[in-house]
């Protein structure tokens, strides 16, 4: 195992095990809330798939840390790629929040939707060009990353959840 993530192993056990219960739960909230999700694909995409997305980035940085025989190099790339794909995902959220017209976004929605998640990515795809140099300060940041990833997913599948309930329409 590579220096710098000995000591990892339970922190990311943890936080991979919940992403990927939390993964399972979210599919259960859309599936509860099927014909809401229907009449309004727009909203699905630009809200509830995220989440689905973070919990899988999690899952996915656990992996990264976890995988035996890890060089510097290969888990930069690794980084790299997935801070990277994260950052082009979080613009590609933007663009689907803004066309959203069944639903105006208010600022929290902003925040822990785009701006947030955005952060995180970012400092995934900064924690690989600090690996080489400064690999305790790298992992802290794909950690901070991952938990943040996480609580952003919680929040997002609560207030998801609690829309869902609140917006239900009543069968005749």
């Amino acid at each position: 195992m590579l220096q710098p993530l000995a000591g990892w192993d339970n922190f990311y056990v943890i936080i991979g095990s919940s992403a990927a219960a939390l993964t399972g739960l979210m599919f259960v909230v859309v599936a509860l809330s099927a014909e809401q999700a229907s009449a309004n694909p727009e909203g699905l995409k630009a809200f509830a798939t995220p989440t689905i997305v973070h919990f899988c980035a999690v899952l996915l940085f656990a992996a990264f840390v976890s995988v035996p025989r890890h060089t510097i190099g290969s888990l930069r790339l690794c980084l790299l790629l997935a801070g990277l794909a994260g950052l082009a995902y979080a613009t590609v959220v933007l663009l689907r929040t803004r066309r959203v017209a069944s639903y105006t976004p208010v600022l929290s929605d902003w925040i822990w939707h785009v701006c947030l998640p955005f952060l995180a990515y970012a400092g995934v795809f900064a924690a690989a060009f600090v690996l080489g140099r400064r690999a305790e300060a790298a992992m802290i940041l794909v950690a901070g990353s991952a938990l943040l990833l996480l609580f952003i997913g919680i929040h997002n599948a609560w207030d998801a959840a609690v829309w869902m309930t609140i917006n239900r329409k009543a069968k005749p």
